[in-house]
């Protein structure tokens, strides 16, 4: 379902969930397009998380969410976009139902070394019919696939977009934001 809601000042306002697998680029992504100081829930990985976080692709990630990430962009005078990150790992998957309630749509953040992470992501969203696009997060060294192989990989309809994204730049995060928007509009486009 589709929603949104007006301020005093006139202004249209959605949300937007940032969804994926551990150590995917959430809370990054969250923060490199904010316009205020995101709110973060974060607590350091601590060995109590052996055996339930996948560290072995991310051996330096020394923080990790434990229920949302929040941050808020205005794209134009007319029109904010609060955004909700999602926390990664499986014992987490809880909050997602509450954060993704009021969403117009979602940007999963796939890691491509860890691939087999995103598919409890795209089964969620196509449970609850909420529109998502695939975005391929550019990590420095990761392996290059061609996006048609990605969606391939992960077993997309065809009408789902698939994008690359750098998390940690304003501009390319901004942009996947533009598009999740637009396709979620154009899902509620009447056939014709």
């Amino acid at each position: 379902m589709v929603s949104g809601h007006s301020d005093s000042r006139g202004r249209a306002s959605t949300k937007i969930v940032i969804s994926g697998g551990f150590g995917a680029g959430k809370t990054t992504f969250v923060g490199a397009v904010s316009e205020i100081v995101p709110l973060r829930t974060e607590a350091l990985v601590t060995t109590a998380s052996t055996g339930l976080d996948g560290l072995a692709a991310t051996p330096d990630k020394t923080t990790t969410t434990v229920a949302m990430d929040f941050g808020r962009i205005s794209l134009d005078d007319d029109l904010v976009l609060y955004l909700f990150g999602t926390p990664g790992q499986r014992r987490f998957w809880f909050m997602w139902d509450d954060l993704i309630r009021g969403a117009i749509g979602a940007v999963i953040l796939v890691d491509v070394r860890r691939l087999e992470d995103s598919f409890a992501a795209v089964d969620f969203f196509e449970a609850r019919k909420l529109p998502f696009l695939i975005a391929v997060n550019d990590f420095d060294g990761a392996p290059r696939h061609p996006l048609p192989a990605v969606r391939e990989a992960l077993a997309l309809a065809e009408h789902v977009p698939v994008i690359s994204v750098d998390a940690r730049s304003r501009e390319s995060a901004k942009s996947a934001l533009i598009a999740v928007a637009e396709y979620a509009l154009s899902r509620l486009a009447p056939a014709g």
